[in-house]
């Protein structure tokens, strides 16, 4: 029975470049997909697409591909990515110009565009946002993006048109593999089956070391060795959507049946019913078996007909966030970084700053679980050193930026011995949920050949 090998070459926009490289030199893949787009991602995308239309593509995006394009003309691999995030058009001209710097002849690139649906969110106005169950007229004034997730349509037709590189938006993350599967296999749109088991395939790959032990590893519960060297998954799936999940030898981490069924269970909600654009799938029937040391089985999946709209990320701006710390060491650090606490409230207080939201925190005494725990965890040992994080939300620039300047103030104004202030004001950019049909969505793929 014919198989392709499919490879993860990132999870998230940040991710590693090593562990995709050793997959493209040394794994006999067919494909590797680079899964860098989260939902706030691609908002941000459209921020720097507004400074500059040449950009608004992942950051990352000609670093990684000056790694891997020989390998890619060289080993015949094929390139599926949504790194074009807001500007997947002019990612297609950037990898263009970079193959003929390096004289790289024979590539097909083509670019999947329709997912931003900005241009037409007035006629959204009246959805409910599904995070708050509000309109989305509510927050009209300060909409910045409208991204579509769409599904593996655009990345069938690319393949059909021998794209050796496929450079997508906003696409659901499964959807990345699922494309090439329909293409190779043949499958037809309604096979929902076997659009589940590809969904499934897609889903264990999308997140990369996950799956291998990177999220999973936990010392002295969960072990996992060379987790410095920490491999992505290859994906072998065959024409009835069979899957065996494994790793190169040589690289770190594990493949075995509980990173499988964790990494099977993030993100789903309901397992019987996972949305995505290409089909209802579901994974409550799915078996999963280690056939040999770091190789895992994975069968059972299925779907049914998709519901025939398309969940819809809508980024606005939403205020800002300041955070401003400052340390306090030696005896009595604690009693003066609380001393620091009361003064910063009173302060805020005072000066009538507008806040949304607001905490403190004593980091490595209370920062994470309060002080019930930390107390009862040590009640008498007060530590030899504090680090006192203020951080709050402003709808104004300058409340926040008002937050900033009375934690600076405390270096004369405040506790003895303050030291090593730092603050940061960012713009918070929201994401808002909604469902458009999927008949307002219109597909293009457009081709750079070098």
């Amino acid at each position: 029975m014919r198989t392709i090998r499919i490879g993860a070459g990132a999870g998230y926009a940040g991710d590693r470049i090593e562990p995709a490289v050793e997959l493209m030199k040394n794994g006999r893949l067919d494909y590797i997909i680079f899964e860098c787009l989260a939902e706030r991602t691609i908002a941000l995308a459209q921020q720097e697409k507004l400074k500059d239309t040449e950009k608004g593509f992942n950051p990352l995006l000609e670093y990684r591909m000056d790694k891997i394009l020989p390998l890619c003309a060289k080993n015949h691999i094929k390139v599926i990515t949504n790194m074009g995030a807001a500007n997947p058009v002019s990612a297609a001209k950037a990898i263009k110009a970079m193959a003929q710097e390096r004289g790289i002849r024979g590539l097909k690139i083509a670019a999947v565009t329709g997912d931003d649906v900005y241009s037409n969110i007035g006629q959204y106005l009246e959805l409910t946002v599904m995070e708050t169950g509000k309109k989305l007229k509510e927050i009209q004034t300060s909409i910045i993006s409208a991204n579509a997730y769409i599904g593996m349509e655009g990345i069938v037709r690319a393949l059909k048109e021998n794209a050796d590189i496929v450079i997508t938006g906003r696409v659901s993350d499964p959807s990345l593999t699922v494309g090439p599967l329909m293409h190779e296999f043949g499958w037809e749109p309604a096979d929902y089956e076997r659009l589940g088991k590809a969904t499934a395939a897609g889903h264990l790959l999308e997140c990369g070391a996950q799956v291998t032990g990177g999220y999973f590893a936990d010392p002295g519960y969960k072990e996992v060795e060379g987790l410095w060297n920490v491999g992505f998954p290859i994906a072998e799936i065959n024409e009835n959507g069979d899957i065996t999940l494994s790793k190169l030898p040589e690289a770190g981490g594990v493949v075995s049946t509980a990173t499988v069924k964790e990494q099977i269970v993030y993100e789903i909600h309901d397992p019987a019913m996972y949305l995505t654009p290409d089909v209802i799938a579901d994974f409550s029937q799915i078996e999963v078996d280690e056939t040999s040391p770091d190789h895992v089985l994975v069968t059972g999946a299925t779907g049914t007909r998709k519901s025939g709209f398309y969940k819809t990320s809508v980024g606005y701006q939403d205020g800002y966030i300041v955070e401003a710390e400052i340390s306090y060491g030696g005896s009595g650090c604690f009693h003066r970084a609380k001393l620091a606490e009361v003064i910063i409230r009173k302060r805020i207080e005072h000066s009538n700053i507008q806040m949304k939201d607001f905490t403190i925190d004593f980091i490595g005494v209370s920062s994470l679980y309060g002080e019930s725990i930390s107390k009862s965890l040590n009640p008498n040992n007060l530590p030899s050193e504090v680090r006192l994080r203020i951080a709050a939300r402003t709808t104004e620039q300058k409340d926040a930026l008002a937050i900033g300047q009375e934690v600076e103030a405390l270096y004369t104004n405040g506790p003895a011995g303050g030291g090593g202030v730092r603050v940061n004001i960012e713009d918070i950019v929201s994401i808002a949920s909604i469902l458009i049909p999927e008949s307002d969505i219109h597909i293009d793929v457009l081709c750079e050949e070098v």
